[in-house]
């Protein structure tokens, strides 16, 4: 089935490209695997949801989760050699690199907020903080994918962000951890991703 689609169209349900007697949903960007026949209504909230959260989900990883670690790793290290420290960047570079780094900070944040909103279904408290909608976000990531306590994830990244931020200048190891951090994020949300948006739907 060659699934024609509709790039002017805003999101909503049409008749099935592939020619079959029944709706088929329009995301904006592509089709759902969700059918419905003529006859039932196409008034379906659960699956609109689902579509906004895999949408919020990319963005996530597309963009929020470098833009935070990347913004985090360039602010921590940028403080470390502020000037009137042991090694002190000069002041024009300094300030230019912490701007940038606070600028990825936002930007990062701003999409854990929306992800953690849509994990949650409700914005909280906990979901506009900046670093805590990490840990939220992780928690909610690994409960839809374990099925189990999110405590032990969420307890190591806590963990491993506090002797990132307190200990990366006396310890130059510990500048992976950004970098772990990023691609463990990566991987959950994208396999919570794949996991939404169901089997691929084959052409033929």
């Amino acid at each position: 089935m060659s699934l024609a689609a509709p790039s002017t169209a805003p999101s909503g349900w049409y008749p099935d490209p592939g020619g079959e007697r029944q709706w088929r949903f329009w995301s904006g960007s592509g089709w759902s695997p969700e059918t419905r026949p003529y006859a039932a209504a196409v008034v379906t909230p659960s699956i609109v949801a689902s579509l906004t959260l895999i949408a919020t989900l990319h963005r996530l990883v597309r963009y929020g989760i470098v833009a935070l670690f990347a913004g985090l790793g360039l602010v921590v290290n940028i403080l470390a050699h502020w000037p009137g420290t042991a090694h002190p960047a000069p002041l024009w570079f300094a300030t230019l690199a912490l701007n940038i780094g606070i600028g990825l900070l936002l930007v990062g944040s701003l999409c854990f907020s929306l992800a953690a909103r849509e994990l949650q279904g409700h914005w909280s408290i906990e979901a506009i903080v900046p670093g805590v909608n990490v840990l939220v976000v992780s928690a909610q990531v690994t409960r839809r994918l374990a099925g189990r306590s999110p405590l032990w994830r969420v307890l190591t990244e806590l963990l491993l962000l506090a002797l990132y931020i307190g200990q990366s200048h006396a310890n130059p190891w510990l500048g992976l951890a950004p970098a772990l951090m990023t691609l463990d994020q990566m991987r959950w949300t994208s396999t919570l991703i794949d996991r939404l948006a169901g089997p691929p739907l084959a052409n033929t």
